[in-house]
This record gives C-alpha cells, sequence and structure tokens, in this order.
C-alpha cells in the first residue's frame, strides 16, 4: 500500500502541472508533515541584489491551518514590485498540503503540494508539488519538485525545485543552506536555467504569546542564468504558530 500510494504521488507531480518570477522569491521549502490543530501565520519576503533586477522583490503573506495529521490549507496573497515601482497585488491563492507516505525505513517522509492561483491582470495558474522530507536527530533535509501550468494562451507547464537543509546547531537555533531553481519546461526542458543557493539560519522563540515565533533569514548566490539579471537574493521568512 504504501508503494502505491509513493508511486501515486510520483505520478501526480509528472503530469501535474508551478511559479515564475526568480526562484525562491517569496517562497519556502515545505515540509511533507502536518500537524493537526495547528494555525500559522506567515511573512515570506526575498529581494534581489545587483545587476538588472536589482531591487525586484516578492512578499507573501499567507494563513493556514491543520485540519488533521495528514491535511492542511491555506489561503495568501502575493505582492510583487519591479525595481523603481510601487508594490502590487499580483495574485490571491488557495493551497493544500496533503502527507500520504511514511517510509521508515529511509526516515523519510512523503507529500503532495496543491495551488490555485487567481492571477491579477493575468492567466491564472495550478502549481503541485512533491514533498520528500527526512528528519533524524538534529538534521532536517527537504526536497520539493515543483510543476506549475498557466491556464491559458498554450503554455507548457513549468518544471522547478526547491532544496533545503539545516541543523540544530544551538538551543532553538539552525544553520543550514537552501537552494531554489528552474528546469526550463515541458518544451525545452535543461538543467542550467536559474538558480539560486546559499547559507540560511532558523531561529525559534518559544511562548511568544499564546504561540512561537520561527525565523529564516538567509542569503542565496544566482547561479545559471540567474546571473543574467541579479547577484543574489536576501530572504525574510517569519512564521507564527499557535492553536486556537
Amino acid at each position: 500500500m504504501q508503494k502505491f500510494t509513493v508511486l501515486a504521488a510520483l505520478g501526480a507531480f509528472a503530469i501535474s502541472p508551478s511559479a515564475t518570477a526568480a526562484p525562491g522569491v517569496g517562497e519556502k521549502v515545505y515540509p511533507a508533515t502536518v500537524e493537526k490543530g495547528v494555525s500559522e501565520v506567515e511573512a515570506r519576503y526575498g529581494r534581489l541584489t545587483g545587476g538588472p533586477d536589482k531591487g525586484e522583490d516578492g512578499l507573501v503573506l499567507e494563513f493556514a491551518h491543520g485540519f488533521t495529521d495528514h491535511v492542511y490549507g491555506a489561503v495568501l496573497a502575493e505582492f510583487e514590485r519591479e525595481p523603481g515601482g510601487s508594490r502590487k497585488l499580483e495574485a490571491i491563492a488557495l493551497e493544500s498540503v496533503v502527507n500520504v507516505a511514511r517510509i521508515e525505513p529511509l526516515g523519510l517522509d512523503v507529500g503532495l503540494y496543491g495551488e490555485y492561483e487567481a492571477v491579477r491582470d493575468g492567466n491564472d495558474k495550478v502549481e503541485t508539488k512533491l514533498l520528500l522530507q527526512h528528519k533524524r536527530g538534529p538534521f532536517d533535509g527537504r526536497l520539493n519538485l515543483i510543476a506549475e501550468k498557466s491556464l491559458g494562451g498554450g503554455e507548457p507547464v513549468e518544471f522547478g525545485y526547491a532544496l533545503s537543509a539545516d541543523w540544530e546547531a544551538f538551543d532553538e537555533i539552525r544553520l543550514g543552506g537552501a537552494a531554489f531553481g528552474d528546469f526550463g519546461s515541458a518544451r525545452s526542458f535543461r538543467l542550467g536555467g536559474e538558480h539560486f543557493a546559499g547559507p540560511i539560519v532558523k531561529a525559534e522563540i518559544e511562548h511568544f504569546g499564546p504561540g512561537e515565533l520561527e525565523i529564516e533569514t538567509g542569503y542565496l548566490f544566482a547561479l545559471g542564468d540567474a546571473r543574467d539579471d541579479a547577484n543574489g537574493q536576501l530572504r525574510l521568512n517569519l512564521e507564527y504558530e499557535f492553536r486556537f
């Protein structure tokens, strides 16, 4: 049964259709697990540095809730700002994460992510991700394989990834790295697209009011085609978790 579930997840990723802009801006690496009864309020911010796109940024505001130990749902708003321009609402989206399997011999959790994005002044989009997560002791490794499809205009499916690995170095302080990138489309799949990678730091403040505050910050260096437009990307993610 477990093998069938994993194969179904892989199949859903393969045929499913994920976000443009610079990879990683306003994004996070999603876990494959869900915690029942936990609500989250998130603010995710990314800003490009150097190059022609210096100053371009993205902000995502999200509210999510774990309905069961296997299903969570969320609503989010995406804002973008072009260099020298003003911030504007880009899209409103609904998303869900489903934990579909636990592979004990590998210590691997498998999840599926789905999102419908209503785009302002453009075609709506659907996005799916295959979520893989391995946690053991102080280590937490995550891989998201992404596919996105614009609903209109005959656009092909776009592919990408998000990756992170971090360790608890001190009490409630985690050190590691993250990477985001694209693999082109179903028409021109390739490995040398836009990529950003670099160090991250995560901190957790417990008993922050009725819940706990998680902070992630870092700097990702531009790699591949991304070097044509920017030198790197500043990141700041704030996540507040609480129970009703």
